[in-house]
């Protein structure tokens, strides 16, 4: 049975989860690192780190995006949702075979001796055959509590990228450029009204922008302040 049939969900790269859809800003030397990888023309494997909410798993499935439009066959997979979809070690048969797979929160499998042990064999065999390899997680790779140590050794091995917490002004540019994507207008003091009413975690700010945007198809209504104000008065649901 090929990976494709065993595994269906993990080849549906999330449509609005491009480089293009990203707004680099704080983190343009990362997403460039990213993109030479996929290209061939940098580091064969990226171990990418940082807090949650700040994008790491839109950027993976950049990489296979980018991937994709270059005819290179790619993988993803969060190890996050192993448990939920049945996985198992077997995951890895015949993934060395992938030009570029991407491991998305790598530190779920820390401290699963069997989990470990795979990663391992499969790390040896896909680097042996040149292919690029790119992991998330949420801490840096020398403070992963991972068990097996000659994993640990080569999870060191690769350039280790962090992907940073924008700024206020940076998460307000950050607002605008996805709002735009969507085809939803806010203006910069719009903008700055949302980050000072709302959460400030990057998760929270897409989230209210899916309300945003509901809510204005909704009312046929431009975001202005008012009207935001008035939204963010609504208990959402």
């Amino acid at each position: 049975m090929s990976m494709a049939k065993q595994l269906p969900l993990q080849f549906v790269f999330r449509a609005n989860q491009t480089f293009q859809d990203f707004f680099s800003g704080v983190n343009s030397a990362v997403v460039n690192h990213l993109q030479q990888c996929v290209a061939g023309n940098g580091e064969a494997f990226i171990f990418l780190w940082g807090q949650t909410g700040l994008g790491k798993s839109h950027l993976l499935h950049a990489c296979c995006h980018e991937a994709q439009q270059r005819k290179l066959s790619c993988f993803y997979f969060d190890f996050n949702l192993a448990q939920a979809a049945d996985s198992s070690v077997h995951l890895f048969n015949d993934l060395e075979t992938f030009e570029l797979v991407c491991l998305d929160n790598v530190e779920a499998i820390a401290g699963h001796a069997d989990w470990e042990q795979a990663l391992f064999n499969f790390f040896n065999q896909h680097r042996d055959l040149g292919h690029k390899l790119i992991v998330s997680s949420r801490t840096a790779p020398k403070e992963l509590p991972v068990q097996l140590p000659d994993l640990k050794t080569r999870l060191n091995w690769g350039l280790s990228l962090k992907i940073q917490t924008p700024d206020d002004e940076g998460k307000t540019a950050a607002l605008i450029y996805k709002a735009r994507r969507m085809g939803l207008e806010i203006s910069p003091q719009a903008g700055r009204f949302l980050l000072n009413r709302a959460s400030r975690d990057m998760n929270s700010l897409w989230g209210l922008l899916d309300r945003l945007d509901q809510a204005s198809l909704s009312a046929q209504r431009k975001l202005t302040i008012p009207f935001l104000k008035q939204i963010l008065d609504e208990r959402p649901g």
